[in-house]
């Protein structure tokens, strides 16, 4: 019989571009991903990790992207779509609410880095359906009380995990 409990099956699913202005916005910092990898890893096992960003042709937009891949995110890209009216689209909802509930038949905590309210359903869905943890990492004054109050746990998002 094994002494310990196999390892927790984790999956990640970050917003990137909500997590960029909402840490921008209230500490005039980046997130720190390589310290959030270390962090997560170290509560199991990491066998899914997407970040789901807008695809720019600019230089910085390359590094990072490179550097989150380096880190052990797959990076997926949506294009810029500028609007007559000057306004812009990138939104990736539906696409991490198909891949987190993929995921969520094979893990035992997905983790989700956003504020959006628009996600509370996707995880009230998943916790009663798949019997799986939900955590939420966000900046806590800029996340939707809903996303809040439908996650297992709320991690609000500080200076360890700020650069």
């Amino acid at each position: 019989m094994p002494d310990h409990l196999p390892a927790k099956k984790i999956a990640v699913f970050v917003d990137v571009q909500n997590i960029y202005y909402t840490t921008r916005d209230t500490f005039e910092r980046q997130f720190n991903y390589r310290e959030f990898w270390h962090q997560i890893s170290q509560e199991g096992d990491i066998i899914l990790a997407n970040a789901y960003a807008i695809q720019r042709s600019d230089d910085q937009q390359h590094k990072f992207q490179k550097a989150l891949k380096h880190i052990g995110f797959n990076v997926k890209l949506k294009p810029f779509i500028q609007r007559r009216d000057g306004s812009a689209k990138g939104d990736w909802d539906v696409g991490i609410t198909i891949d987190v509930m993929e995921a969520a038949v094979d893990a035992d905590i997905i983790v989700l880095l956003s504020g959006d309210g628009d996600f509370d359903l996707l995880l009230n869905k998943i916790i009663t359906s798949q019997n799986v943890q939900a955590r939420v990492y966000g900046v806590a004054a800029l996340t939707a009380q809903s996303l809040i109050n439908a996650a297992s746990d709320f991690f609000p998002i500080d200076g360890r995990l700020l650069l």
